[in-house]
């Protein structure tokens, strides 16, 4: 599917942080809207999605100047404080037009010469690995968190199709890290996977981050199941997935493998 592009010029790109945000003083999105387009996207659900015509994943907006903003809003904000950015919240960082526009990459240039206290980035796509110079710059000031859902190709692609193939988000983490870059697996939302899920993230990484629609749409799963999500588990016959108590699976399994301490739940795990 084409993604249709508009070019806008921002007023604004630090937005202050709040509610599961509350931990960090501001979010940055350096494009509004996604091509992911995952099905169980909270975003579907936000006024940046239900007030535009267009279904979310065919569209997105790409802010222009937004190097030069970032500059002048982020010493203007290191100027009243601690300044801790999450990136992103409503979007993916490195979503496919970011290999052309590089408007993150732009971004990144602007905190390595003028770092804020600390950097989360949030993101699925590979395309991470391509600025592994500029996050090594930042050095513990950041970390990369890569979404990683489930271990199952087949289950990935009946959720969030457009999305990039499991394997290359796992060689993304083991990159990383090589090369020194703080980074942890994040499995949100939760989706059916394997018992053999936590033996591979081990072998890459020592921190997971789990989540779920419950905990992490924002809306106690409200937002979720007004999206229909529980049919997509239906289909597969895993129903059991969709529920409260199915991060429990993943969880037992995870310390299994993993030391108690290097296993974070929710929120925590996003915490600067």
């Amino acid at each position: 599917m084409k993604t249709a592009l508009l070019y806008k010029n921002p007023k604004t790109l630090l937005n202050k942080g709040t509610g599961y945000l509350e931990g960090y003083s501001h979010s940055l999105n350096p494009y509004t809207g996604c091509s992911f387009g995952c099905s169980y996207c909270y975003v579907r659900q936000m006024p940046v999605s239900t007030f535009r015509q267009e279904e979310w994943g065919t569209w997105v907006d790409v802010k222009m100047g937004a190097a030069a903003l970032l500059r002048k809003e982020l010493h203007r904000a290191k100027g009243k404080g601690k300044v801790t950015i999450f990136m992103s919240s409503s979007t993916d960082p490195y979503q496919p037009i970011e290999h052309t526009e590089k408007v993150t990459r732009s971004l990144l240039e602007v905190m390595v010469e003028d770092p804020p206290d600390f950097l989360f980035v949030q993101t699925r796509s590979p395309l991470v690995h391509r600025d592994i110079d500029l996050l090594l710059q930042l050095g513990d000031k950041v970390r990369v968190s890569m979404t990683v859902e489930t271990d199952l190709e087949d289950v990935r692609k009946h959720f969030s199709p457009a999305a990039p193939p499991i394997a290359a988000r796992l060689k993304t983490l083991q990159l990383l890290a090589e090369a020194g870059v703080p980074v942890q697996a994040t499995i949100a939302p939760i989706l059916p996977s394997s018992e053999a899920f936590p033996d591979r993230l081990k072998a890459l990484v020592n921190r997971v981050c789990v989540d779920d629609f419950f905990m992490g749409d924002g809306s106690g799963g409200r937002r979720t199941r007004s999206l229909g999500i529980d049919r997509l588990y239906a289909e597969l016959g895993l129903e059991e997935w969709f529920s409260k108590d199915a991060y429990r699976i993943v969880y037992d399994r995870l310390r299994r493998v993993f030391p108690e301490d290097q296993i974070y739940l929710s929120q925590e795990g996003f915490a600067p």
